[in-house]
């Protein structure tokens, strides 16, 4: 198989004017198929299927999303269809909207696609897990034991134990997202903060108080999440024991108890220390955060932020790192199959040292971890590099 290098050139452009980097254009045209499947338990699961150039046949296929991300236009799939592989980029049934987010029910949508490109004729299926999606994908392989290699980009270690370490553990009231208790505050000067861009500095006994804090805020809102979901079904139970006929306006109190769905509004989600203080866990980062720009303040109060508004059930399975099953650490020892992680070592939501865990935790004889050196977490300007990484060393393993 020719490397992704000679596929990129002397090619006619791509030509999609949707595509945000002239550098996704792989120069060669590609052609792409929509794909609309049913998961198993009724779900619709949507994407795009890209083909090798000029009808060339292809042996493996390479799968991937994220839980609430199109990965049908993700700049992988253009790039990895031009070195000669079927790319089925697609969403989960939770595309665009995560709030009631169940990972869970999220593999049951990676296994749809996976059983989609063996029945098309795929020998080899590799799952690719991009930022969110490489705790997905980890899932998916782990539990259901689906998938012949796992391919890792800017993959943290899961979004429940990203939240852990984003989470803002000063917000006092979870109802009043002003509410803060000063002495946890990274905003507060007396903790090292300087409004921007003067860089901050937080001594390393305040971080440990406020990383213990974070822990501790999310083990709050997993009790409250826990609290409706059991009243939810105790309620339930005693609707059982009530006889609409006799009794309708009980049964109907029950009922609506039984069914109804806790919504949690969680302020201030984007409050990493690290952020500012470049001495912590130090690489090749800029100061400041993915979600804001400049100043990461504007994440954490802004209209932004991440899992701002969740289920009960949707935070425990997604973004509870105390609760959620989608963690690296816990999954990887399960990935026994070929492995590769692209680390790109100016992220600024991912340490490198988060990256190393995940490929020491790798349970596969076959685990190769790559630095993309100031690369930031898009992978802006190294998006080829990657791919033909990533392009190299699938040849090495699949047809």
């Amino acid at each position: 198989m020719q490397d992704l290098d000679t596929h990129l050139g002397g090619h006619r452009p791509f030509g999609l004017n949707y595509w945000p980097l002239a550098e996704d254009d792989p120069g060669v045209e590609i052609p792409r198929e929509s794909v609309r499947l049913v998961s198993p338990d009724g779900a619709l699961v949507r994407g795009l299927l890209w083909t090798p150039p000029n009808g060339k046949p292809w042996k493996t296929a390479v799968i991937l999303s994220h839980p609430r991300g199109d990965f049908s236009v993700h700049y992988a799939c253009p790039l990895l269809a031009a070195a000669g592989y079927a790319v089925l980029g697609f969403g989960t049934r939770y595309q665009n909207n995560d709030t009631d987010c169940l990972h869970e029910s999220c593999i049951v949508d990676v296994k749809t696609a996976y059983d989609e490109m063996i029945r098309r004729g795929a020998e080899a299926v590799v799952l690719l897990g991009n930022s969110g999606g490489g705790s997905l994908m980890a899932m998916a392989q782990a539990e259901l034991g689906i998938g012949d290699g796992w391919v890792g980009m800017a993959a943290h270690p899961g979004e429940g134990v990203f939240m852990l370490q984003v989470i803002d553990p000063s917000v006092a009231d979870e109802h009043d997202p002003f509410s803060t208790v000063p002495e946890l505050d990274m905003y507060h000067p007396d903790n090292g903060w300087r409004p921007w861009p003067e860089p901050c500095h937080y001594d390393p006994d305040w971080l440990a108080r406020y990383r213990q804090a974070q822990v501790a805020r999310v083990a709050r809102i997993d009790a409250m999440a826990k609290a409706a979901i059991a009243d939810a079904a105790d309620a339930g139970k005693r609707l059982r024991q009530v006889d609409k006929d006799a009794d309708p306006v009980t049964w109907r109190d029950f009922r609506r108890r039984a069914v109804a769905t806790t919504y949690h509004t969680i302020y201030r989600t984007l409050a990493d220390p690290a952020y500012l203080d470049l001495s912590i866990d130090p690489d090749e980062r800029p100061m400041g955060s993915l979600f804001a720009f400049p100043d990461p303040f504007d994440a954490n109060y802004g209209r932004g932020g991440l899992a701002r508004t969740m289920t009960s059930r949707g935070w425990l399975s997604t973004w509870s790192g105390l609760s959620s099953h989608a963690k690296l650490a816990d999954t990887m020892p399960h990935v026994k199959v070929p492995t590769i992680l692209v680390h790109p070592t100016a992220d600024t939501e991912i340490r490198v040292w988060q990256a190393k865990e995940i490929v020491d935790a790798a349970g596969a004889d076959d685990v190769t971890y790559v630095e993309l050196k100031g690369a930031p977490h898009y992978l802006e300007g190294h998006r080829r590099e990657a791919l033909a990484i990533v392009a190299d060393w699938l040849g090495k393993r699949f047809p």
